[in-house]
């Protein structure tokens, strides 16, 4: 049997794949079994946030391989105490707990919420308000955070305490406050799975507000908008808020996966010996990969993202076959008069590999991809638009 033959056969069918073995590359080309070439714009889904074996990350995990790759949250380690300091000495965060991925990292932003509510204000101020067309992860209660119907119809019951408000808007969202007993109010600034779209500044600035007012926390998902995905280092700092929680993964570990929960200053102890845990949070390979792709992330770097967004904003708004552009950052939707899977189709039939979210072709290159490869990618995209 060959790859897509063993594949069919032994794994889940949980995936819609596209018709393509990849089998390496390098930046942001990569590579199939037959050894044609592609100029990568989804980077595993926000995750190669450097791209395909990058030097200077493979040169980190390899050192920390040939020193530990394992050791359990019984023991002290470098790479993690290191790289909590950066995170927190880059956001203004206290605290950090990390695990394996973004569900991970938001269901332990859901128990740090509802612990610190419980002791503060009592058991009942539980709910956890999240936005309709939100996407916060698979797991049962990550599930049941997600404000889209369509993720929960096979997975009943779901985790009770959720209750779902209109993203954008801020009366709607006053209601939902006042009408539960809450503990926080968790969002993305970028719904990307919900189609990529953003936040306005009014909404994120009236969350903030309400927050402070009801004395409620506030919870950011930065799972795939962070890690200088927008533009910043994270996506709140787009909006002049500071979170009480913030929760990322899929670029944070470069390509290995790594999930963290920041805590800020009002919940930096809610956690005790033995409250929460994770056998493979904050291993030495994955915190070492993490700590090159953070200390990588500098303003330089962030004003590159900044101005390939532009550019990419600019070529396709008004192009043939464009309806729309969404999104922020290396992080853009584009919706399309042709069907997306069309498009899709037409771009990789000629050497381009972008996603999809909802009904609009997801662009999420590498942060560093370079502008020839950037320039010929959209050149392609907007080819198959027409």
């Amino acid at each position: 049997m060959n790859v897509k033959q063993k594949d069919e056969e032994y794994i889940a069918a949980t995936y819609s794949r596209f018709p393509l073995v990849i089998t390496g590359g390098k930046g942001s080309v990569l590579k199939d079994d037959t050894g044609r070439e592609y100029i990568d714009m989804g980077t595993g889904i926000a995750v190669n946030t450097f791209g395909a074996a990058d030097d200077d990350w493979i040169n980190a995990v390899n050192a920390q391989l040939s020193r530990i790759q394992h050791t359990s949250n019984l023991y002290y380690t470098k790479p993690a105490a290191d790289l909590a300091e950066m995170l927190c000495t880059r956001t203004g965060m206290k605290k950090v707990f990390f695990s394996n991925s973004g569900a991970e990292a938001n269901e332990c932003a859901v128990k740090a919420a509802r612990k610190y509510a419980a002791e503060k204000k009592g058991r009942e101020y539980s709910v956890i308000i999240t936005l309709k067309n939100s996407f916060h992860g698979r797991t049962i209660t990550t599930l049941a955070a997600t404000g889209q119907e369509i993720f929960h119809k096979d997975f009943l019951p779901l985790t009770e305490g959720f209750v779902y408000a209109e993203a954008n808007n801020i009366e709607d969202l006053k209601q939902k406050i006042t009408e539960n007993k809450t503990a926080a109010v968790m969002f993305e600034t970028v719904q990307g799975e919900g189609g990529v779209m953003p936040l306005t500044e009014e909404y994120v600035s009236a969350i903030a507000a309400l927050a402070k007012e009801r004395d409620i926390l506030t919870i950011a998902d930065e799972v795939q908008t962070g890690n200088g995905r927008t533009g910043m280092l994270y996506g709140y700092m787009n909006y002049g808020i500071v979170p009480d929680i913030v929760s990322t993964a899929k670029g944070l570990g470069g390509g290995l996966p790594i999930g963290a929960t920041l805590l800020g200053d009002k919940v930096k102890n809610v956690f005790t010996a033995g409250s929460h845990g994770s056998t493979f949070g904050g291993n030495p390979v994955c915190c070492a990969a993490a700590l090159n792709i953070i200390s990588r992330i500098d303003e330089a770097l962030l004003a590159e993202v900044r101005q390939k967004s532009d550019y990419i904003i600019g070529e396709m708004s008004g192009a043939k076959g464009v309806k729309s552009v969404s999104g922020m950052g290396l992080m853009l939707g584009i919706e399309t008069e042709k069907d997306a899977n069309e498009v899709i189709d037409k771009c990789r039939e000629n050497g381009v590999l972008v996603i999809k979210a909802k009904n609009k072709v997801r662009l999420l290159p590498a942060l560093n991809i370079p502008w020839e490869q950037l320039r010929k990618a959209v050149g392609v995209l907007k080819a198959a638009c027409e």
